[in-house]
């Protein structure tokens, strides 16, 4: 498996087991120091008090208003305690989580490119090869002198293919060792040449199969009807004679396995009456390489045939063809970064809850879990079905058990609004593009909220009842 699909790197996993104690070991530590500084505020408040022993009015005085303090700092603390246990409790939940579906997400795309990568089939035009003498001059000593020879050299030169007419059906299979797909081609080539020289008329004609095939069967070249033979195995250079002015034609056949890709490759040379048609039998087939067919057009099935023309003379540099196209892989990322940020939503809400409504200790811890619910099921859900429905039909949940919140209906209607502008509109913002302006208008809304809720007569206690809170 690769790297890129083994998770986000320096998050916290609760799945791995060291990282599981490092945090179990964290929390006491932050547990024993919170008791110390509540247990050593009760000692100074009882030390002071206890100096004041003689002064019993004084004693009366300040342990009253202190004690008093401290009971509402004890209470004050209980609703801290309990909210940073649930940011830090949901913080390692998503963070697990996050890596989760970051690494599911790689590796469907790992899976998908599997499906389609591997080595290509990449059949090379074939060369008309010659060899010819030309004069060259260098230099040399003899007798102590510097004297300059004219010589003879033999260089391989090439002639360039005046025609081309190839054909190719391509079927679309499955490896069974990796389950990746694999092309089986049908190749049929009919290439012309035409001797434009004076003074040579022996070639070699080398038609070489494509490259990266897995199988290859029944390879046949023909020149004008007659089968040429191979002289030397693994050499595809057939040696042929043609006077000057004369033309011939060679016929190349083959049955090819390979990768999930066809293409052609022209060798850097001239291409001059040249067609190519290519039959894909399978759906989801595109020309590679950018460089556009002249018809494509839909055949019976699924298929699709993609035919290149080039009449006069062209040169086209990169290998061109066929590969199976997938579904562009959208919108990755976006889950394990609301997942992330989920505990500063979760803060967002329940301020707004705290700034609305009176909440206890219950209300508070069944509110952050059904907000981490609500997330740990759209984690889930959005592998199934779209992320935005889904947390549309988590929404329409979320609203109802809220609802119960609020002791009368104002209450309610209170508890909904701040539902809607602190957990919904905010998650919402972040699954889709428009995250800055959903978040801005989740953001005016509950500013808004609020001043009316305090500005504008909604905070009375006709409506609302008291802060009584529940320990």
């Amino acid at each position: 498996m690769s790297p890129s699909a083994q998770g986000i790197p320096g998050l916290p996993d609760l799945t791995h087991p060291n990282e599981l104690v490092q945090f179990g070991t964290q929390v006491l530590q932050g547990s024993l120091l919170f008791v110390f500084l509540i247990v050593a505020l009760g000692i100074a408040i009882a030390l002071i008090s206890f100096s004041l022993r003689r002064n019993t009015v004084e004693q009366a005085v300040f342990f009253g208003e202190w004690a008093i303090r401290y009971s509402q700092l004890l209470r004050g603390l209980q609703h801290l305690a309990l909210i940073l246990v649930l940011l830090v409790t949901g913080f390692f939940l998503t963070s697990t989580l996050s890596n989760r579906y970051h690494h599911w997400e790689q590796a469907k795309v790992s899976q998908i490119a599997e499906t389609v990568a591997g080595d290509k089939l990449e059949q090379t035009a074939p060369q008309i090869r010659y060899i010819t003498e030309e004069p060259y001059t260098y230099t040399t000593q003899v007798d102590g002198k510097i004297v300059k020879v004219n010589d003879k050299q033999k260089v391989t030169r090439y002639l360039t293919l005046s025609g081309s007419q190839i054909q190719v059906k391509i079927d679309q299979s499955v490896n069974v060792q990796n389950r990746s797909s694999i092309y089986l081609t049908d190749y049929t080539a009919d290439y012309k040449v035409v001797n434009q020289l004076s003074d040579i008329n022996s070639f070699f004609f080398e038609a070489p199969p494509p490259y990266g095939y897995s199988l290859l069967t029944n390879y046949k070249l023909e020149r004008n009807g007659t089968r040429l033979k191979q002289t030397n195995p693994g050499d595809y250079g057939f040696p042929f004679r043609l006077e000057p002015g004369e033309e011939t034609t060679f016929r190349v056949t083959y049955q090819a396995r390979g990768g999930p890709r066809w293409v052609y490759n022209a060798a850097n040379q001239i291409l001059s009456q040249f067609r190519l048609t290519a039959t894909a039998n399978f759906s989801n087939a595109d020309f590679a390489s950018g460089i556009e067919p002249t018809n494509k057009k839909k055949i019976a099935g699924d298929g699709t045939e993609f035919t290149w023309i080039f009449d006069d003379n062209v040169s086209v540099k990169n290998p061109f063809g066929v590969f199976t196209s997938t579904q562009a892989i959208r919108n990755t990322g976006i889950i394990p970064r609301l997942l992330l940020l989920a505990p500063a939503l979760f803060l967002w809400w329940i301020l707004l809850l705290y700034l609305s409504l009176p909440m206890s200790l219950k209300n508070v811890a069944i509110t952050g879990g059904i907000f981490f619910a609500c997330l740990l099921i759209l984690t889930y859900m959005a592998r199934l079905i779209n992320a935005e429905l889904a947390w549309i039909m988590i929404s329409f949940i979320l609203l109802i058990l809220t609802y119960g919140l609020g002791s009368n209906r104002h209450a309610s209607l209170a508890a909904i609004i701040c539902t809607i502008a602190g957990a919904i509109l905010p998650v919402f913002g972040l699954l889709i593009p428009w995250s800055g302006l959903t978040l801005s208008l989740a953001g005016l809304l509950s500013v808004a909220w609020l001043a009316v809720r305090h500005w504008y007569g909604w905070d009375n206690n006709r409506h609302l009842p008291t802060y009584n809170p529940e320990i």
